[in-house]
C-alpha cells in the first residue's frame, strides 16, 4: 500500500498535475491548464487501471477545501471527467462500508489499523482466479496467504472491517489512517457456505492531521 502526501492548496495540485506526462506523451503539454490520464498516471507512479487512478487522485485532493478541489477536477480533461464521475470513491465511516458499501467500488475509511495475528482462528477466504488455457477458474484461498489482514473498528459501533494489504510491503502504523482501497467479497469458511463478509482490499493510506 502506497502512502499519499495530500496536497495543501489547489496551486500546488495543478502544478503537480498539469505536468505534461512522461517524455514519449507527445500530445500532452505541460501547464497548458488540462489534466490528461497521462499525467495522472505520471503523478501516480506506474501505468494502472482508471479506478486505482481515481482513487489516488481523490487521496491526493482530500485536503482542500470544497472550491479548491472543484477547481482542480474542472481541469480533467473529458475521459477523465467520465472516470472520475464513474469511479469516485466515496468517503464512508467503517460501519457504513460494511452496512451500505458497494462490491467493487472505491471506498476510503478513516481509523487506526491492528494487524491479524496469522496464527489466530481467523478463517476469511477470498477468490482468485487460475487460467488454464483458455479457460479462467477461481479459487478459494485463504486471505491471509495473499495478504496481510489488519482490523479497522468502528469508533462509535465497534462494527470492524477487514483490510488487506500486499504482502512484502512495510507494515501499516497503528495510528489513525485514511485508507483508500476496493471493497470486495470476503468468505468465513469453506464450511459455511453462502456465508460472507467485505474486506477492503488497499491501494493507498495518509496519515491524518492531528487535531489541536
Amino acid at each position: 500500500m502506497k502512502e499519499i502526501i495530500p496536497y495543501t492548496n489547489n496551486m500546488q495540485a495543478v502544478e503537480s498535475l498539469d505536468n505534461g506526462g512522461r517524455f514519449f506523451n507527445v500530445f500532452t503539454k505541460e501547464d497548458d491548464g488540462v489534466i490528461s490520464q497521462a499525467e495522472l498516471s505520471k503523478v501516480a507512479g506506474f501505468l494502472s487501471g482508471k479506478q486505482e487512478m481515481i482513487l489516488h487522485l481523490e487521496m491526493l485532493l482530500s485536503e482542500l477545501s470544497v472550491s479548491s478541489k472543484n477547481n482542480v477536477l474542472s481541469k480533467l480533461d473529458d475521459t477523465l471527467k467520465l472516470a472520475y464521475q464513474k469511479y469516485q470513491p466515496k468517503h464512508m465511516t467503517v460501519a457504513a462500508a460494511i452496512d451500505h458499501g458497494k462490491l467493487s467500488s472505491s471506498i476510503i475509511i478513516e481509523g487506526v489499523p491492528k494487524l491479524v495475528d496469522s496464527q489466530t482462528e481467523f478463517n476469511g477466504f477470498i477468490m482468485i482466479p487460475i487460467m488454464t488455457g483458455k479457460v479462467t477458474t477461481f479459487s478459494m484461498i485463504p486471505i491471509i496467504d495473499q495478504f496481510d489482514v489488519y482490523e479497522v473498528r468502528d469508533e462509535i459501533s465497534d462494527t470492524k472491517v477487514i483490510i488487506a494489504h500486499a504482502k512484502g510491503h512495510q507494515k501499516l502504523p497503528e495510528t489513525k489512517l485514511s485508507i483508500g482501497g476496493v471493497l470486495k467479497e470476503l468468505k468465513k469458511s469453506k464450511a459455511e457456505k453462502g456465508t460472507t463478509s467485505k474486506y477492503l482490499e488497499t491501494y493507498y493510506h495518509s496519515m491524518l492531521k492531528q487535531k489541536v
